[in-house]
């Protein structure tokens, strides 16, 4: 090792070093994505059948199976595009963070469409 010189500015260590981008951690974050996803397909289905309506969505998108599946897809594939940007920029950490926060905030979503009380018409 060099010995440094008291005006030397080394540059910081990144957080995670670099690594391949379909490594077996992002498979498995993305398959964590993708699944979660699909929960909230099917969470948001079952409280519409339970008489609950989609507040977050146009309901000619959520009563369209195709366009609503569309829109999950999408979901997935858009995290996905965010965290290879996020690799090739340099930020191995946020492109992992991205993925967790997805399934973290999906699984809120899908846990909080199964509490919901059913709202049947009498």
């Amino acid at each position: 090792a060099l010995p440094s010189s008291p005006g030397a500015v080394r540059a910081p260590e990144p957080a995670l070093p670099p690594h391949r981008f379909w490594d077996r951690t992002n498979i498995l974050l993305f398959s964590g994505v993708a699944v979660f996803r699909g929960l909230d397909y099917a969470s948001t289905r079952n409280f519409q059948a339970r008489g609950r309506t989609e507040i977050l969505l146009a309901s000619d998108v959520v009563n369209n199976s195709a366009a609503f599946a569309g829109v999950e897809a999408a979901g997935a594939a858009t995290s996905v595009g965010l965290s290879y940007w996020l690799h090739r920029t340099g930020h191995h950490s946020m492109e992992r963070w991205l993925s967790i926060g997805h399934i973290a905030v999906t699984g809120f979503g899908v846990a909080w469409n199964y509490s919901l009380k059913s709202k049947h018409p009498r």
